[in-house]
């Protein structure tokens, strides 16, 4: 042990059991506890909780559009199919775009792909019928 730990720490022996107890000078009384300053912002359970219900709640909006507006591109995607297929082929393509990118994939998907072909087949066809 050097000189400098010496003058900081100094160990007393207990006359009665011979045990050592570390004592470290200057000696503080107070206690103080750091957690609060030294934990990360925004790592509470009631401001998470907040945060996480108002994410949800917009996200169940978001949801319910692109989910509506899927389920209409596959609508007007099944539609083009049978009339207007180089309108509403395009159309149900977009829209179905719009809801695949929003988080609706399947329906997206679908009205994407019954687009396509709609439009697709329009070109196609458009030989034979005249």
């Amino acid at each position: 042990m050097t000189e400098d730990n010496k003058d900081k720490v100094e160990l007393l022996d207990d006359e009665h059991t011979g045990d050592s107890e570390r004592v470290d000078y200057p000696r503080r009384t107070h206690q103080e506890e750091y957690s609060a300053e030294v934990a990360p912002t925004g790592t509470f359970e009631s401001s998470r909780g907040d945060r996480e219900a108002e994410r949800d709640g917009a996200a169940d909006d978001t949801g319910t559009a692109s989910r509506t507006v899927g389920y209409v591109g596959v609508g007007l995607g099944i539609a083009s199919l049978f009339v207007w297929s180089i309108i509403l082929g395009p159309l149900a393509a977009v829209m179905g775009f719009y809801a695949y990118s929003q988080g609706s994939r399947t329906s997206g998907a679908w009205a994407i792909g019954l687009g396509a072909i709609a439009a697709l087949s329009y070109f196609f066809l458009i030989p034979f019928t005249r």
